[in-house]
């Protein structure tokens, strides 16, 4: 089977199309490299196309059997509303539009930013009203995706918070995992918000990836939660690295300066990925912690 990777040099698109070709796949990668980087994909042995999203050629893509769709801008803190919109919105309506006409089957990267301040656990059908630009821009693809379910096949994957290997060009936007990991091997105090008991449902990308997987042949063209379904304080985020790095430190707690605006608790109801894709996450918190490490070379 030949696939398609957009966004293929960033975190979760890289760590897909390897696993893809590891499994047989005959994979290209399509990235502009605006938002991956080159260095995730140095074990990477298929065809890099790096355009954009936007401008790229589709045609050349007319004998791909599956497009993973995992192009985006993720910065939620964005102020340029226009390009935040032209890629994820206007570019995933390229994508699926190309999809569609060359019934080519369609996984897509969307988010749990579409649920906004939704109560946990969170079902599917709670989306709708989302806090921030990106979460809207992740929205509006939804929606353009659910005209099209009924004529071709079609995953969303709505995303909870995800850590694992080639996150680490995301900056201030890799997850917790990755930020108190480097506080704490620098010997310092892991920094989180009083009192730590703060709750994120913390995905490992290993799960991730198996979930666009299955969607491939899933039973249907729906919309669906990927998450762990657990969910994680940060307090026990420190305990864990802790044990896993071999350190003792203990939390630094400040006052959350965005307390009126901020989510205490996400978990993702994982009922319906259950049914359409056969999704259960594999591995424990813990566990992706210290292979995470592991692949990191920290451990």
């Amino acid at each position: 089977m030949k696939a398609l990777v957009t966004g293929g040099g960033g975190f979760i698109g890289s760590n897909l199309a390897l696993t893809l070709e590891r499994e047989g796949y005959e994979v290209l990668v399509l990235d502009d490299f605006s938002n991956g980087d080159k260095e995730n994909l140095l074990d990477f042995n298929g065809e890099i196309i790096p355009e954009s999203i936007n401008l790229v050629d589709l045609s050349r893509f007319q004998d791909v059997d599956v497009l993973f769709h995992c192009a985006a801008i993720t910065d939620t803190t964005l102020v340029d509303k226009k390009l935040m919109m032209q890629v994820n919105v206007d570019g995933s309506k390229r994508l699926l539009e190309f999809a569609h006409a060359n019934r080519k089957k369609f996984i897509y990267s969307s988010s749990a930013a579409v649920y906004g301040d939704a109560t946990a656990p969170t079902r599917e059908d709670m989306a709708g009203k989302p806090k921030n630009i990106y979460g809207v821009s992740k929205w509006e693809a939804d929606r353009m995706a659910m005209k099209y379910m009924k004529d071709m096949h079609i995953i969303g994957l709505r995303y909870f918070n995800v850590f694992g290997p080639r996150e680490s060009h995301k900056g201030k936007m890799a997850s917790m995992i990755w930020q108190l990991r480097l506080q704490m091997l620098a010997g310092k105090r892991p920094r989180i918000f009083k009192y730590g008991e703060q709750k994120r449902d913390q995905v490992y990308v290993k799960d991730v990836v198996r979930a666009n997987i299955l969607g491939v042949q899933a039973k249907k063209s729906a919309i669906v939660n990927v998450g762990s379904g657990r969910a994680i304080t940060f307090n026990r985020i420190v305990e864990v690295l802790n044990k896993v790095l071999g350190t003792s430190l203990e939390p630094d707690y400040f006052d959350n300066p965005y307390e009126d605006a901020y989510q205490n608790y996400t978990q993702a109801d994982l009922t319906l990925a259950k049914e359409i894709l056969g999704y259960s996450p594999e591995w424990s918190f813990e566990d992706a912690v210290r292979d995470y490490m592991k692949e990191e070379g920290v451990i």
